[in-house]
């Protein structure tokens, strides 16, 4: 796998496996995808980059957030956990497990249930649509409710 196109911010359009967001989805049935492009929306109601989720209200959804992995990140965490904070909320957040960040203390350590993931995701390539060599890294599923 590239790595470095992975960290690029040129291709921030990785999309979760199938297997991994089925699991999730069947504990916390999910209403809404607020990241993603129109081909890889995990939920019937989701917004693209058009639509920004970024600025858009969640309230009373189940959200399934797997961010852009590049500069916006930290934005994205902090809109899960001020959504997660709304009334009948849950977010469910599929990050990089990089504890050492401002963001991941600022609003996520202590705040959160924060699961470890075992082992590395294949994400699925945008272009290609198959599963990708494992990530560089190791991932977490964050909940904010």
């Amino acid at each position: 796998m590239n790595t470095k196109l992975m960290f690029s911010s040129n291709e921030e359009k990785w999309q979760t496996p199938q297997n991994l967001f089925d699991e999730l989805n069947e504990e916390f049935n999910f209403t809404l995808d607020p990241c993603c492009q129109v081909d890889s929306a995990k939920c019937s109601k989701y917004y693209t980059p058009k639509e920004n989720g970024l600025i858009q209200n969640w309230e009373g959804e189940t959200v399934f957030v797997n961010p852009p992995y590049g500069r916006e990140l930290k934005k994205w965490v902090k809109k899960c956990s001020e959504e997660g904070k709304k009334k009948n909320t849950t977010v469910v957040m599929l990050i990089p497990s990089r504890t050492d960040t401002s963001y991941f203390h600022d609003y996520i350590y202590n705040k959160s249930e924060i699961r470890f993931l075992r082992g590395r995701i294949k994400f699925i390539n945008p272009i290609t649509k198959l599963k990708a060599d494992a990530a560089p890294f190791g991932s977490i599923v964050v909940i904010f409710k």
